[in-house]
């Protein structure tokens, strides 16, 4: 890939999350505001310094006027962007680019989502026009595809799959129990995970993650100006965001064992961040865990497992809370919800609390650098973003 990095010239300096869940007295605009508002108090500043606005959503709002409305801003530049489930990384990207390249001082990437007051669950939306090639499942469907994969590939039967899946599931959700912004925080055992009534393929209701309603925001600054806002701002190392050609899904020789555009991804991320060994490299790993297979298939696309070893390493608590690498500590889409829009700030919003030492009872020991994973689309036809962020500089 030729992108050129913008390592450490960009610094979060505040970030803003709401609890996620089915918040059915909560609107867009409250939950925007919410978030925005915690966010300037952590920068002890107000919404007069940011110069531009970049707002991330996929169906709860159309325009700029959407961020706008709500804070009642006038004569600021808003912009919506929307790239599926990594929309709030997509606002991120936006606003810290902005910055980076001297445009604004001061940006805000904002996240938002209403999932649960339209009388359905899950997403309902439109999908455009195509050429008829496109293949129609439901997401559940389309990511239950991985584990028969993922078994075919590297030899697990069908009793080790489910002990694996059934792992993750149970982390995530004993990571989320910690968690007061999470939408689950009732701990999960493997029996109850194992024995969910099946929604797709193998895949039972505790291997997915939950609909979810939810906001967060992000104010960045160039790196030289972070300390006028924090004495503890979180530095940008990397930002990659990869799509696919979406027709990989109709090649014959494609295993759903792996998600190219995610290794391509995360490559990219580990050399602009200058991370050689990111299973020893990165403190905490927050990841697109839309289903527990996902998961799985992610540790080796991100690099934290070999080829055909994620499915061991996960089993040996390498990933739990007190292993090598946590990942999901904060509970992930599993525990803490997927409202689109707000998704991938949420999962910089644990890097942040993490950095601060604010993570209360699922607090690291001294993490320093974090990653994030946001993946939009499907296997076989996704794009994927992976964000690295550090709690110093690299010369610090």
């Amino acid at each position: 890939m030729s992108s050129n990095g913008i390592r450490d010239k960009v610094a979060i300096v505040g970030m803003g999350c709401t609890r996620f869940g089915e918040l059915w007295d909560r609107s867009t605009s409250d939950l925007l505001v919410e978030a925005v508002t915690d966010c300037l108090k952590d920068a002890d500043t107000d919404i007069g310094v940011v110069d531009a606005f970049w707002l991330g959503t996929m169906d709860s709002g159309y325009s700029g006027l959407t961020l706008s409305t709500a804070l009642k801003v006038t004569g600021k530049p808003v912009t919506r962007v929307e790239n599926m489930c990594a929309s709030g990384s997509e606002s991120l990207r936006g606003a810290v680019y902005a910055v980076a390249s001297g445009a604004y001082d001061v940006a805000m990437a904002t996240g938002v989502e209403k999932l649960k007051d339209s009388g359905y669950s899950g997403l309902v939306r439109q999908d455009p026009p195509d050429d008829g090639s496109s293949v129609e499942t439901t997401a559940p469907a389309a990511f239950s595809y991985l584990a028969p994969a993922y078994q075919q590939a590297y030899g697990l039967d069908d009793t080790v799959m489910r002990e694996v899946l059934s792992h993750i599931a149970v982390k995530n959700h004993a990571n989320g129990a910690k968690n007061p912004r999470a939408q689950f925080r009732t701990p999960v055992s493997a029996d109850t995970v194992s024995c969910s009534p099946l929604v797709a393929g193998s895949l039972g209701v505790f291997d997915c993650s939950g609909v979810a309603d939810g906001a967060a925001a992000a104010l960045v600054v160039r790196a030289e100006d972070a300390y006028r806002y924090t004495d503890t701002p979180m530095f940008i190392k990397a930002l990659s965001v990869t799509a696919g050609d979406g027709y990989s899904i109709l090649d014959d020789e494609a295993s759903f064992a792996s998600i190219p555009e995610v290794a391509a991804c995360a490559a990219d991320a580990y050399r602009q961040a200058g991370i050689k060994n990111p299973r020893r490299e990165v403190s905490l790993a927050e990841v697109h865990d839309c289903f527990t297979p996902t998961e799985l298939v992610l540790m080796e696309e991100l690099g934290f497992s070999e080829r055909g070893h994620g499915w061991s390493d996960v089993l040996d608590g390498v990933f739990d809370a007190d292993g090598a690498l946590p990942v999901n500590i904060d509970g992930g889409l599993k525990s803490f919800g997927h409202p689109i829009g707000a998704t991938g700030l949420r999962m910089m919003f644990e890097c942040w609390l993490q950095f601060r030492g604010q993570a209360g009872p699922r607090q690291l020991l001294d993490p320093t650098i974090g990653l994030t994973h946001n993946l939009g689309g499907r296997p076989g036809r996704c794009v994927s973003f992976v964000g690295i962020v550090g709690k110093e500089p690299s010369d610090g």
